[in-house]
């Protein structure tokens, strides 16, 4: 796969049933040349994802007051309920044009995470709301272990390499909404930004808008077809491969005047590796052309709460 291409070609994940390796090969490509891949047959049932998303968008019409009943000042945006307007790419001074609300894993009582993860909280407006995110929640989970999986194979690990450095991970599922955009809005819906986490998959939006920046310094859109997922590579994973697999600058701009007075969702899954993994360059992804770009580790943990001070959420 080359950067002359327009658009990112999908690739499926039965093929990883069939050829693991050469599954493995073609994903991680991607991954190294773009930050990015658009998968097909990831699993996720259909019937599921249109429940999910008909939910948020239910839930998103609720009024203003009902949704920030739902928020937790202080709380950093870990869960429920985030107010349009309150977050911003980081070095911006303009918020995004977005709403959202965050699932997180739900732990069992007395497990050693739970300083990391609060509890979630639930609209008790919404029926079925708990028991479908919980659902997708868990798909997620799902596609996102055989992708990492893949990672693995593609990286000369071993192909359960990142199955510990995930379990139990502070993973997050944002449901997002964009509402329609004022003629003369100085603001965009998502400003360039990398993620931070170590993958994230992508389902939904309709409504175009997400563009990734080339190693070209161009501006490129992302546009999966219906069902499938855009898959990127974090922050997370870029400083433990020493940026041998890249995260790549990526926005939402806004729509063509035509597009304005529509609202545009979507619902990334923010994968994450648990607190305590200590995120330390794999030796593989160092030699003499590679210095270690990442001499300082770092826990997941901290890396996290130090990025989330520079996007304002904490």
């Amino acid at each position: 796969m080359t950067q002359n291409q327009d658009t990112l070609a999908a690739v499926s994940l039965t093929m990883a049933d069939e050829d693991s390796d050469a599954f493995a090969e073609r994903i991680g490509r991607s991954f190294a040349d773009w930050g990015f891949a658009v998968v097909a047959d990831h699993g996720i049932p259909a019937e599921l994802i249109e429940r999910a998303e008909t939910m948020s968008r239910t839930f998103f019409a609720l009024p203003e007051e009902v949704k920030r009943s739902y928020h937790i000042a202080g709380g950093g945006g870990a869960r429920g309920y985030t107010p349009f307007g309150t977050e911003s790419a980081k070095d911006s001074n303009i918020s995004d044009l977005k709403e959202f609300w965050h699932i997180g894993r739900d732990l069992p009582a007395g497990h050693a995470f739970e300083p990391y993860m609060p509890p979630n909280i639930w609209p008790k407006e919404l029926d079925g709301f708990r028991e479908t995110y919980l659902e997708m929640f868990a798909a997620f989970d799902k596609a996102g272990a055989r992708i990492l999986e893949a990672i693995a194979r593609f990286l000369g690990l071993a192909p359960d390499f990142f199955v510990d450095t995930v379990r139990d991970g502070n993973s997050v599922m944002r449901l997002i909404h964009y509402p329609p955009v004022p003629e003369d809005s100085p603001a965009v819906r998502a400003g360039a930004h990398e993620d931070i986490n170590t993958i994230t998959l992508l389902i939904g939006a309709e409504e175009a808008g997400l563009e990734l920046l080339d190693k070209n310094g161009q501006w490129r859109p992302v546009t999966p077809k219906a069902g499938e997922l855009a898959v990127n590579i974090g922050d997370m994973l870029q400083r433990l491969t020493n940026n041998r697999l890249p995260s790549t600058t990526h926005r939402v701009v806004n729509p063509a005047p035509e597009r304005r007075g529509h609202s545009r969702y979507s619902m990334p899954f923010f994968l994450h590796f648990r607190p305590d993994y200590l995120i330390e360059t794999l030796p593989s992804c160092v030699d003499d052309t590679h210095p270690d770009l990442y001499p300082e580790p770092i826990t997941a943990h901290d890396y996290l709460m130090q990025r989330l001070r520079e996007i304002g959420l904490i």
